[in-house]
């Protein structure tokens, strides 16, 4: 309507993997204006004849090189302060997925450079950890925390280590992306007595510690942990 001022909408996305057990977010480096240099989640503006998921697929193919995958994706929330973006009047649909094995991203269309980075150190002041553009930071902020209270309450933890797997092996899954190990007595109880979390196999892990061998698992059907497996701060060992 005439009178109104140009408006936009965007994708950005959030996607998080596990890489050599540290929990990590996919950023680029934009290498146009607004904020060229700086680091910031991949994401553009939604086309015309494009709904929102189908555009957060195609911007990250363009600036990442990562092609649609099998994996946790959903909407995350929408933002919309007014000064979010310096251009116009920009309102982002954002998106987080999570997901194992994704491979190395590589850099296109408006991204000088698309890399993985550790998500604590970005959001904690690790050592050369970015700014992130626009208001990014705070999506990525509340991305981790949808992801960290998905592990909760879902199986989703279990799709992050390769079958058969060890209780040790999948509460390291826990503990990347929490930041803390649960605590290991709720751990086992948890597992162990929700239906359908793993299902034993005959067969045992080769111990590395002169003990016991432990016992190795395979995934079950459940897709829900009722009541959930609460995050805490307390300390156990594996």
């Amino acid at each position: 309507m005439s009178g109104h001022p140009p408006f936009a909408v965007t994708v950005d996305l959030a996607v998080f993997t596990i890489r050599d057990g540290v929990f990590s977010v996919l950023l680029v480096e934009r290498g146009v204006e607004p904020f060229a240099g700086s680091w910031a989640l991949p994401g553009g503006f939604v086309e015309v004849a494009e709904d929102a998921e189908t555009a957060a697929w195609r911007e990250l193919v363009e600036e990442t090189g990562v092609e649609r995958f099998e994996g946790h994706l959903e909407q995350l929330r929408t933002y919309s302060a007014p000064d979010r973006d310096p251009r116009m009047r920009v309102v982002s649909v954002a998106h987080v997925a999570f997901a194992p094995d994704l491979p190395e991203p590589t850099a296109g269309s408006d991204a000088a450079n698309a890399r993985w980075w550790s998500v604590d150190d970005v959001l904690d002041g690790g050592p050369d950890a970015p700014a992130l553009a626009f208001d990014h930071e705070q999506i990525l902020r509340d991305a981790r925390e949808r992801i960290r209270a998905k592990l909760e309450y879902t199986t989703l933890a279990r799709e992050f280590v390769t079958e058969p797997f060890t209780l040790p092996e999948l509460r390291r899954v826990y503990t990347a992306v929490w930041g803390s190990p649960p605590d290991l007595g709720n751990f086992r109880r948890k597992v162990l007595g929700t239906d359908g979390f793993v299902v034993p196999t005959d067969a045992h892990g080769v111990s590395t510690a002169g003990g016991r061998p432990a016992l190795l698992y395979r995934r079950g059907r459940a897709s829900e942990i009722q009541p959930p497996m609460l995050r805490t701060t307390t300390r156990g060992s594996d």
